[in-house]
């Protein structure tokens, strides 16, 4: 057995009932779901993209388009974000869980349909507002939902479940191959989800409690001194970790077809062989990651594991540029670099959270994660530009520097370990 952050030694599940793992659960599987529309894109857009643009005859290139993409991706949850984690605070959580499960369903759904950049902005545009709704709100139910002891725990593996999309992702991308379509049509599966949420879900007593005219307001969470410096400083975090995602963790299906494409081996197979590098290798290191966090944010405290675990991310990034020679040399550090470049997502489901009171807690989670898309947005769109001027390894060297920037950043938050969640 292994002692808690309270110092027990019963271990961290003690205590536990049957309704709070329910609640982890669906949190999970609407998150896993969630990360499925996100990732699928990534998978899908080597066939997506050309098939698309050729009707188009645009000059910008498949790789500018797929960055741009994946900024108007961000761009949407953090919309989502905001909007959701407001009505989650005055609402409650369950009918605006229901309510972000059913926006990106059925937005990823009609992908289906699309013939037209425009209708693949727009619509990943809203897929993404569900997405960035459904995080906040998730986030904030298992928080209040757990005991104390064992909440970081909980939150933690809330957030590792998003790995699972992601395979779930990379194999529905496989499996479709160049008929893209389908991969989106699935994406409306969690649509039947809502049904368990509407039987099963109860409403957050924490949030019961609260006064929804008191509550959801972005004017007190933003003026209030306290609150608005965390949220600023959140919110920066987050897009330090969530560009970094997207420019550098996610290229690391880039780096596997571009290393196979020097060395002669065919475009479709360099292709696959990437998904496969990034979507089952990287990603395996990425879970490990995630479940590690909340253990080392127990033991060192939210500030040291974030810090430090940012500052080996920027470390491994020149590594997994350069060092390899061959598909089979990458392949073993994919794992490593997918366990550095990933793990501090976890911390977000748990610190976030800690830092807001209940009444603001899904707006004040929400406007962290989900904003911090915006500045993130940024950093995409400028690595679009970046990878177009410059070699691929260099590129995701230089944006592996901001990773430097997220350890500042920790230095002027709050440590939150063992203290409870703000009233």
């Amino acid at each position: 057995m292994s002692s808690n952050q309270n110092g027990s030694s019963a271990p961290w599940y003690a205590g536990v009932n049957s309704y709070q793992w329910l609640i982890l659960i669906i949190a999970s599987a609407g998150w896993i779901f969630d990360v499925y529309e996100g990732q699928i894109f990534n998978i899908t857009a080597p066939h997506l993209l050309p098939a698309i643009l050729a009707q188009t005859h645009d000059s910008h290139g498949q790789k500018f388009w797929t960055d741009v993409l994946f900024g108007v991706f961000l761009l949407g949850g953090a919309t989502g974000g905001l909007i959701f984690g407001l009505l989650a605070d005055k609402l409650g959580r369950k009918p605006t869980l229901i309510a972000t499960i059913l926006m990106y369903s059925l937005f990823s759904g009609l992908m289906f349909f699309a013939r037209t950049l425009w209708q693949v902005g727009l619509l990943r545009f809203l897929v993404a507002m569900g997405t960035g709704g459904e995080w906040a709100v998730a986030a904030s139910l298992v928080a209040e939902v757990f005991p104390s002891h064992a909440r970081s725990r909980a939150s933690g593996i809330f957030h590792a479940s998003s790995v699972t999309g992601t395979w779930i992702a990379t194999s529905a991308g496989l499996l479709v191959g160049i008929h893209w379509r389908y991969a989106y049509l699935m994406g409306i599966i969690p649509a039947l989800l809502v049904a368990w949420v509407m039987r099963t879900v109860k409403e957050s007593p924490r949030q019961e409690k609260q006064d929804a005219e008191k509550s959801g307001s972005l004017k007190e969470l933003l003026f209030n001194p306290k609150w608005g410096r965390q949220a600023i400083l959140g919110m920066l975090l987050a897009a330090v970790g969530l560009g970094t995602y997207w420019a550098v963790h996610v290229a690391g299906q880039s780096l596997a077809e571009s290393l196979l494409v020097k060395q002669g081996v065919p475009h479709d197979i360099a292709i696959r062989k990437g998904q496969i590098a990034y979507g089952y290798i990287e990603t395996f290191g990425g879970i490990l990651g995630l479940l590690c966090f909340a253990p080392l944010c127990e033991r060192f405290g939210r500030k040291r594991a974030f810090i430090g675990m940012q500052i080996a991310a920027f470390l491994i990034t020149p590594v997994v540029c350069y060092l390899p020679r061959t598909y089979g040399q990458l392949l073993v550090l994919m794992p490593v670099f997918g366990f550095l470049t990933l793990s501090i997502h976890a911390g977000y489901a748990i610190y976030f959270p800690e830092l807001f009171p209940t009444r603001l807690r899904a707006t004040g989670a929400g406007f962290c994660f989900n904003v911090g898309r915006v500045a993130a947005a940024w950093t995409v769109f400028f690595s679009a530009w970046l990878k177009k001027q410059i070699d691929l390894r260099l590129s995701l060297t230089l944006l592996g520097g901001l990773f430097l920037v997220g350890a500042v950043i920790m230095l002027f938050l709050p440590e939150t370990k063992g203290r409870p969640l703000p009233e």
